[in-house]
């Protein structure tokens, strides 16, 4: 019975340090989630700098899986080279041995202190930064508190004769104390809470020197597990996230190969080191293998490169490629996930576009028809992404994460209506227009294909707004949303032209030019919908102008 209530104890104390590691990790995501990928993606410029970046983001999120989901997404999105990325891996190695280090000294006395500031701040504060330090502050509590009691359990353990006489059974098997701590890391997804248990382990007297390296070993490599799993479940043929994960697992393969070899000379050097034993073992492995992996990483990325190729595009152009489910609790790397998504989204409603423009330049059904398949993928598309985006735990959003997601699904729905409309209202006007053998003039012909040319320019400033939240191609896309009414107003003139005239085929040709341009312009103020919030925020968007655009007349914040 005490032996059962042991272990529930044990659990428990676990499960506490686990809880307080979350809190930490949520509390710093919902800070400063965004900036922390901003400063991860300028850092991976060098492989120095990555390092740095890497480090530092871990040491602020406490989790070098947290670290290695962000830098998948990077390398996916050909925003980085492998082997910056590979560094970035080795600064995250580091970063989680230095947390480890540094929580492994006794900081007991710190925990009401750090609880008590951070309820008053989490209690206080209606909402924002302060409210989510808060949260830090508790869970930093609860992880000192969760090592103090863990210790405590562990101690008398420690002494006893029965333990010691199965630990001498298992000093000399150092593989089933590395697949048990492996399994520890990887059920946890984090090293450093597999580690600190390792440590209070040793710290008790309840592990050797040679179990305590290699449990190392095993955390190392079962925290290295999860990002491979993640990268496996990828469901577009852009493997580089698969590349990253697989160049970190075999960087710490490889030095734990090279350990077990020395297994002997490693734990007589850690024999002395006492309670800090596993954390200075930690910090030896990962600041070794670095050093080792180092000169490597050039030829390690382009055999990763080689072995594990880009697959072919995906036939079926209507199944998401980015919507990484394992993701999911890093919100920063999910909502740079659905965001690539909703690129091609963009990218599928500018070729309907192009097909919607040959369908009133040439005499074939081709391109309504097209257009019709095309929205299709898109409707696909925008419900996966809507259904993404609903999966993100929201409990773990900060302010800026709120933001962004609130804007990734608003513009998916604005690219989802502007299909509709291109398929249905203009696809219709084509297919009528061919039903009815009706030429048109020259002059409308050339038109509606202008029309359809500064649209697709607008669909970029709308992706350029949409992604770099840039300010300038905001305001020239609300311009071009004003001067889409002009055409309808000239549309309305040429329409009233050719009824004076009597002229029966040229009333057609109008009045098609004035459907097509009324259309046009619905989908043209969907697009500029993306640049709303951000002009509201700069105090640019007045409740009926654009306010340094005097001259324009109508609103610019209401609809069509």
């Amino acid at each position: 019975m005490s032996q059962a209530l042991l272990l529930v104890e044990l659990a428990g104390h676990a499960a506490l340090l686990l809880w307080g590691l979350h809190m930490v990790q949520s509390g710093v995501q919902r800070s400063f989630g965004m900036r922390l990928r901003h400063v991860l993606g300028i850092g991976l410029g060098t492989r120095w700098r990555a390092v740095l970046a890497g480090l530092g983001i871990t040491a602020a999120l406490q989790s070098s899986t947290a670290t290695a989901l962000m830098l998948g997404s990077f390398a996916a999105g050909a925003g980085v080279a492998l082997a910056p990325a590979l560094a970035a891996m080795l600064g995250a190695n580091l970063g989680t041995a230095l947390i480890v280090l540094v929580l492994s000294f006794p900081a007991n006395a710190l925990a009401p202190g750090l609880v008590l500031a951070g309820v008053v701040a989490f209690r206080r504060s209606a909402g924002g930064r302060v409210r989510d330090l808060g949260r830090v502050a508790i869970g930093l509590g609860l992880m000192l508190t969760s090592l103090h009691l863990l210790g405590a359990t562990m101690a008398p353990v420690g002494t006893s004769p029965t333990l010691h006489v199965v630990l001498d059974a298992f000093a000399g098997m150092p593989l089933p104390n590395l697949l048990v701590a492996a399994l520890l890391a990887w059920a946890a997804h984090s090293s450093v809470a597999a580690m600190l248990f390792i440590a209070a382990l040793v710290a008790s007297g309840a592990v050797g020197a040679e179990a305590c390296v290699a449990m190392v070993l095993g955390a190392n490599i079962g925290s290295a597990l999860n990002p491979l799993l993640a990268a496996t479940g990828e469901i577009g043929p852009d493997r580089a996230r698969l590349r990253v994960a697989l160049g970190n697992l075999a960087n710490r393969l490889l030095g734990a190969a090279i350990v077990l070899a020395l297994l002997p000379q490693a734990a007589a050097w850690l024999e002395p080191m006492g309670r800090l034993a596993a954390a200075q073992a930690h910090l030896a492995f990962n600041l070794g293998t670095a050093l080792l992996a180092w000169p490597l990483l050039g030829p390690l990325a382009r055999l990763l490169e080689r072995l594990v190729p880009d697959r072919p595009q995906a036939e079926d152009a209507g199944a998401a490629r980015y919507l990484d489910s394992g993701a999911l609790e890093t919100p920063p790397v999910a909502l740079a996930n659905a965001a690539r998504e909703v690129l091609r989204i963009a990218d599928t409603v500018e070729a309907m576009l192009v097909a919607s423009t040959a369908a009133f330049q040439e005499g074939s059904r081709e391109g309504p028809k097209a257009a019709k398949r095309l929205d299709d993928v898109v409707d696909r598309l925008h419900r996966q992404v809507q259904f993404y985006l609903a999966r993100i735990p929201q409990d773990d959003l900060g302010e800026e994460d709120a933001r962004r997601l609130a804007e990734i699904r608003a513009f998916a729905v604005s690219l989802e209506h502007a299909g509709d409309v291109l398929e249905r209202d203009l696809g219709g006007l084509a297919t009528k227009r061919l039903r009815r053998g009706l030429v048109l003039p020259a002059d409308i012909a050339a038109e509606i294909t202008g029309l359809h040319l500064r649209l697709q320019a607008q669909l970029r400033l709308a992706v350029a707004v949409f992604m770099r939240e840039d300010a300038e191609a905001a305001r020239r896309l609300v311009r071009e949303k004003e001067a889409l009414r002009d055409a309808e107003r000239l549309a309305l003139a040429r329409m009233a032209e050719a009824a004076d005239r009597s002229a029966a085929e040229g009333g057609a040709a109008a009045g098609l030019l004035l459907d097509a341009v009324r259309d046009l312009r619905r989908i043209g103020a969907h697009f500029a919908m993306v640049a709303h919030p951000l002009l509201e925020r700069r105090g640019e968007l007045l409740p009926s102008r654009l306010a340094v655009e005097a001259p324009l007349s109508e609103s610019l914040a209401g609809s069509d």
